[in-house]
């Protein structure tokens, strides 16, 4: 059985899991970094910031995507082994893959750390690779 979702339904479960994994510093206990281009997120930042007043993190981070730009999980223990980035078409393209018992969380609004990492490892490897 295959889930089949929109372009915004992925883009809200990935924005989702970027607050509950990485925003938390769940992903941190891989020896995972997000990174992105210093110069793509400040002007991603002040953009928000003259539309919203206030922009946290992970709304930074989906708008870099959103501008064309990429995010990369650094991989700070394994000489780079694991480091992969991604843009939003990976997004689109993977977040179905993930197990359904997970994106079944999400729609009913009963995620978690769990769930988020799952999804961003699915995001950004194609596969479940720690834990």
């Amino acid at each position: 059985m295959t889930t089949q979702l929109t372009p915004q339904e992925s883009e809200d479960f990935f924005y989702r899991a970027l607050c509950n994994a990485v925003g938390t510093g769940y992903m941190d206990g891989y020896g995972l970094r997000m990174a992105c281009d210093r110069s793509q997120y400040k002007d991603c930042r002040e953009h928000l910031l003259r539309q919203e007043k206030e922009a946290c993190y992970e709304d930074i981070l989906m708008q870099i995507l959103r501008d064309g730009g990429s995010l990369t999980f650094e991989d700070l223990e394994c000489d780079g082994e694991y480091t992969r980035s991604i843009t939003l078409k990976e997004v689109h393209e993977r977040v179905q893959l993930s197990p359904a018992e997970h994106l079944a969380n999400m729609l009913t609004e009963d995620d978690d750390a769990e769930t988020a990492d799952v999804i961003l490892q699915t995001v950004f490897f194609e596969d479940i690779i720690f834990g």
